[in-house]
Parts: structure tokens; sequence; C-alpha cells
């Protein structure tokens, strides 16, 4: 018994440095508004709305010499229902695997556009473009390549860093190779990002970005502008402006934007403004009340298209 009992503590001594080098963290938000929505013509309609919730799981391996090992895993869900929010995916927003140093980190696997992540995440800031009033305008093609894809995230250089991440077509029939790119410079309280995405589809698109955003105290000014381009069709220019003004425990929060007609989508025929109002009262650092009211016009005959929604929420991150 003396010998079982030296072995234990023998190995779970031994054992201790490695379980100190990694880390587990669950992770998650739900938001869920309550709405009163109007689309075209139709009855205005109160619905209760999910906006973004996701559960997620990360861990973080120290290698030594500098070298970490790490994973993603994030599930989106409905709030509103408790269903996933894209059927039969459970890890549907995200689910890779990493390895960084001093080199930059390689990542392996499915995750959102990082060109997104440089441009319209920042300005349509009021509810992480999320929900019903997340930007309804700019060109979204690189969303449908998110899987099987190898991407490289530079260090950070002098505010100067860059990501470029690959979509590997796999020969799969309708799937293409795609391909995302964004630099990015921060000092100072000023951001400033460049993007490029590409679908080598039959209809070969192309999207190209520019954002900034700079802090001064309490004010917030962000925007963006984008042009998109599809083999045969009329490119069409995206652009939205935001601002923010936080007071205590306040923000204030109001953007536009607007897009010509082009493309071979939604807003191939013609072109369409949105524009939201949006108050946010943080509670703590996690949980927050808030209210918005948004509005799309489509530039369409009898609001073909046309939709608005005037909603309060509440978000709670953990």
């Amino acid at each position: 018994m003396k010998k079982i009992a030296l072995v234990a503590a023998l190995a779970a001594v031994t054992a201790a440095p490695a379980f100190a080098q990694s880390s587990v963290t669950l992770w998650g938000r739900l938001n869920t508004s309550v709405e009163s929505e109007k689309i075209g013509n139709a009855d205005r309609v109160a619905k209760v709305e999910n906006n973004g919730s996701r559960l997620g799981l990360r861990g973080t391996e120290d290698l030594g010499g500098g070298l970490k090992a790490s994973f993603n895993l994030e599930h989106g869900l409905n709030s509103d229902t408790g269903a996933a929010t894209e059927g039969t995916k459970f890890w549907n927003r995200q689910a890779n695997v990493e390895l960084s140093g001093a080199f930059g980190t390689i990542r392996l696997g499915s995750w959102f556009p990082d060109s997104y992540f440089s441009t319209v995440d920042r300005t349509s800031n009021h509810n992480h473009d999320t929900g019903t009033s997340s930007d309804a305008l700019f060109s979204s093609f690189a969303f449908g390549f998110r899987s099987n894809k190898i991407g490289y995230f530079s260090p950070t250089v002098d505010g100067f860093s860059f990501i470029a991440s690959a979509h590997a077509g796999e020969g799969t029939a309708g799937d293409a190779r795609a391909f995302d790119l964004s630099g990015n410079y921060e000092a100072d309280g000023l951001h400033v990002g460049l993007t490029y995405s590409r679908a080598d589809t039959a209809a070969k698109r192309t999207a190209y970005g520019i954002e900034a955003d700079y802090a001064i105290g309490p004010v917030l000014l962000t925007g963006y502008a984008q042009r998109e381009e599809v083999a045969g069709f009329k490119s069409r220019n995206i652009g939205r402006v935001s601002a923010m003004y936080t007071l205590g425990q306040s923000e204030f929060h109001f953007n536009i934007g607007g897009t010509k007609a082009g493309a071979d989508g939604t807003f191939q025929n013609a072109g369409a403004s949105q524009w939201t109002l949006g108050y946010n009262y943080n509670l703590s650092k996690r949980t927050k009340v808030y209210t918005f009211y948004t509005s799309v016009d489509q530039k369409l005959p009898n609001k073909q298209g046309d939709f608005d929604s005037l909603a309060v929420g509440i978000r709670h991150n953990f």
C-alpha cells in the first residue's frame, strides 16, 4: 500500500506541470430581443429575435520555447428557440486548431472571414453586427467559403499585421477555391484595415475594402468602403459610417450606409440604404440592455424588400 501511495504521489507531482501549462475555457453569449417588425407593405408583427448567440470552447497548451498549440470551437444557437443556427452543423461558427510562436500563427479548419472582422464588424458595432440591425448591404459572399481553410496570422510589428487564408475547393461540385486577405494598422486609438476577398466560382467574385476607426475620448468614429465585382455583372460600391458616444454606463450609437445597384444578388436591380439608431446601457462588463431602431430601404417599387424594426433586448456574456 505504501508503494502504491508513493507511485501515485510521484505521478501527481510529475503530471502537475503539464496540467499547469494547459487550459480550456467554456464561454458564450446570449443575446435576445423583442421587436416590432415591418416587411414591405405587410402588417407590423411582434417577434422574439436571436442576435448572434453562441457557445464556445477554447484551449491552449504551452509547448515550451515560445511555441503554443490551441483550438477554437464555437456553436451558434437561436436563443429564441434553442435550435442550432445551421441545422446539423454543431460547431457551425468555427472549428479550428492552431500552432503559434514568434513566427505568428498557423490555423487549420473553419472560421469567419477575417476581412469581415477588419471592416464591417468594427463599423456596425452597436449590437456586434448581429440580428435584424446587422449590416444588410455589405458584400458577404466570403462567408460561404469559411470551411476547409488554412490561414496565417502574422505577428504585430510597429502596429502592422496581416492575415491570409485560403479555402480549398477540394474538387466538390459547386465549390471553388477562395482567398481572404486583411492588413491592419493600430496605434493611439486609430485603426486602418485593407481587405481583399476572392472566390473562383463560375462567375468570379472579388471584393475590396478599406476601413478606419478612431477613438477620441468618449467618441468613436468608424467607416468603411467596399467594392464588389462579379464577372458578367455591373460592380457595386458599398459604404457605411458610424459614431458612438459613451457617457458613464450609457452608449449612444448611430450608423448609416448605402449601396449602389450591381452584382448578381439582392441589389442587382436597385440600390439600397440602411440606418440605425441605438442605445446601450451596460449593467456590468458582461451584461447590457439595449434598444434600437433600424430601417432598410431597397429603392424598389411598392416597398419591395423594405424592412424596419424597433427593438429592446438583453445581452449577457459568460
